[in-house]
């Protein structure tokens, strides 16, 4: 028997995953470079404090995305590297990639993580900013329960993008993440993915869910935007 499958939503593209273990993906830890309000930028989710996790998974080394160091106790951390790596929950597989379209030369690389947790297959995809996935990532990808989508523009995915992503590793639920909220200005709203996206659309009044009740089928998926967390 599986353990039931949770996901909470912790901001941006941080999310802890829990079932029969605990994994944090992409936790942010709040910056401290008074240039980002110089700059008008507003990055104003709360802190993550207080998480226990068995496992870490870090895409890439941006503030937003690297803050290993808000987890309690001593988990393992895969940060912002390539290759298959033993774990508390079974293999993980990092596939290289790039938070650009110029192959990495603009904004670096970008790892693309891929487990199995709860009897179910997950996907996060980071700061994905290439134009499209190469077919050596789709088959080291593979088919997938849940994806993790950025659809935020800017520096990862476009919305039109985001949406022909999804048809390959053909997804039974997709979590939009890395888009404009009350607490981020600096990305663009989730509305154009929305639109364009072939699906059943939830938008939820929780930041946490049970993942049973949220899977749709491969031919139409589920997308399920949560609520942002809230202070």
């Amino acid at each position: 028997m599986t353990t039931e499958l949770r996901i909470r939503w912790l901001g941006h593209s941080a999310f802890l995953v829990s079932a029969e273990h605990t994994v944090l993906l992409d936790p942010f830890a709040i910056p401290k470079d008074p240039s980002l309000q110089s700059r008008g930028m507003v990055f104003d989710y709360p802190p993550i404090d207080k998480i226990v996790a068995d496992l870490v998974l870090i895409s890439h080394e941006h503030f937003d995305h690297n803050g290993s160091e808000v987890v309690e106790g001593s988990p393992q951390v895969i940060r912002s590297t390539a290759g298959k790596f033993d774990s508390c929950i079974g293999s993980i597989v990092a596939i290289a990639g790039e938070h650009d379209d110029v192959a990495g030369t603009k904004r670096g690389l970008n790892t693309i993580f891929c487990f199995s947790l709860g009897g179910t297959r997950l996907c996060h995809l980071g700061d994905f900013g290439q134009a499209r996935l190469r077919p050596e990532q789709e088959r080291a990808i593979g088919e997938i329960d849940i994806l993790f989508l950025s659809v935020g523009s800017g520096p990862t995915l476009g919305p039109e993008a985001a949406v022909a992503l999804m048809r390959t590793p053909r997804p039974r639920l997709v979590l939009p993440m890395h888009y404009r909220t009350p607490a981020l200005n600096f990305l663009e709203p989730p509305g154009v993915f929305l639109e364009a996206v072939v699906a059943d659309l939830k938008r939820l009044e929780t930041s946490e869910v049970a993942v049973e009740e949220l899977l749709g089928t491969r031919e139409l998926p589920v997308v399920a935007l949560l609520a942002p967390p809230a202070s």
